[in-house]
């Protein structure tokens, strides 16, 4: 006699498909994505070795198989963190109207190419689903819109908040004048200054966007998912903003 489905197993399976693909989501297009098809053709292997009877190299496989979560976590370390602390976020741009959400990626556009034909240094840091509240703590506490005008008085070298970064969340500046963790990867460009490795440090442990004006050339970039994009225009940069806000 066939048992019938029950609404637990419905539940069960939708609640873990969920969360498989929340987590595809979160490594899609980083390397964690590329090492965990390293791990799948790993267990595939070690699949056929074991019915092929390989026994030295199911062997080895086996003893590495047995250590795979340990390795799982030291691997996608960065990873987890990330999905742990984006549980419960909400939406970028939920509290603020379509007119609101234009003007703002134009402000922000606006705002870094004048810096940039200035050569004033800047850092805004937007977040996206992993809370920045721990950053925010540690600098100046405000509750603005975003425009042009206030960005640049943030960043002008003679604002006690220029040397900082300036996050904005949900559409407003929350914060002026953060710390943030700078990256330890020895592969970056030399010549990247504080700036620089602090929007890559903030990229790799969050997925947040970090924008930044060279304070030497003058050009706009951006860090996200750990990697930085140079010398990019204000309309690539409003690109960019406009399409990594709306994927979730």
């Amino acid at each position: 006699m066939t048992e019938l489905i029950r609404w637990q197993d419905i539940l069960d399976i939708v609640v873990v498909s969920i969360i498989i693909y929340r987590g595809l989501l979160f490594i899609k297009g980083t390397r964690a994505i590329q090492l965990l098809i390293g791990v799948i053709i790993v267990l595939f292997i070690f699949y056929v070795s074991k019915k092929l009877e390989l026994f030295t190299l199911n062997w080895i496989l086996n003893n590495f198989v047995g250590s795979i979560i340990i390795i799982l976590v030291v691997i996608f370390q960065d990873d987890i963190r990330r999905m742990l602390l984006a549980i419960g976020r909400s939406p970028f741009l939920r509290k603020i109207s379509y007119i609101e959400e234009t003007r703002f990626y134009d402000n922000i556009a606006n705002a870094c190419n004048i810096m940039g034909k200035r050569k004033t240094g800047a850092l805004i840091v937007i977040e996206r689903d992993v809370g920045l509240e721990e950053f925010m703590e540690i600098g100046v506490r405000l509750d603005a819109e975003v425009n042009t005008e206030l960005i640049l008085s943030i960043f002008h070298p003679g604002s006690p908040l220029h040397d900082g970064a300036t996050i904005i969340r949900e559409g407003r500046i929350r914060a002026a004048g953060c710390i943030l963790p700078l990256t330890q990867r020895e592969d970056i460009d030399k010549s990247f200054g504080t700036r620089h490795r602090a929007a890559i440090g903030i990229s790799e442990i969050t997925d947040a966007i970090a924008i930044v004006v060279s304070e030497e050339k003058g050009y706009i970039s951006y860090a996200f998912r750990g990697e930085i994009h140079k010398k990019i225009s204000g309309d690539e940069l409003k690109s960019v903003i406009k399409e990594l806000l709306k994927k979730r």
